[in-house]
């Protein structure tokens, strides 16, 4: 069985192009793909073995994106930053980012009020007594 291999490169502007061995380039020929019924979509998504439903067991065995590194990047903060400005200690963090241990139920609500009024949050703790 023989095998053909396509080099191919996308452009800045988004155009595609086959690369061949002299260096030159051709552009891909553009042809639109047909028009399916959602029937159709449905059908050719289930026979493809990589784009199967998820399913709940699958769910559950996901690996789960710390949901306090997002609410800190959404913030522009580091993790030193974030750690000081909202008084929780560096290590903790660090570890529920990534993912050896997750926030215990204070400590997720804590991050679900940082996430709903952030600034509010750091006045609060600005003006706590020492």
């Amino acid at each position: 069985m023989s095998e053909t291999v396509i080099s191919a490169r996308i452009h800045p502007d988004g155009t595609v192009v086959q690369c061949h061995p002299d260096g030159s380039e051709t552009p891909f020929a553009t042809i639109p793909p047909r028009p399916m019924t959602d029937a159709e979509v449905a059908k050719a998504a289930a026979a493809d073995p990589d784009a199967q439903p998820t399913t709940p067991d699958d769910l559950a065995g996901a690996r789960r994106l710390p949901r306090v590194r997002t609410l800190r990047r959404a913030l522009a903060l580091t993790q030193d930053e974030f750690a000081a400005r909202y008084h929780i200690p560096l290590d903790i963090l660090q570890d529920w980012e990534l993912g050896r241990t997750v926030p215990d139920q204070p400590a997720e609500a804590y991050l679900t009020v940082i996430a709903h009024d952030p600034e509010g949050v750091r006045r609060a703790l600005a003006t706590r007594p020492a």
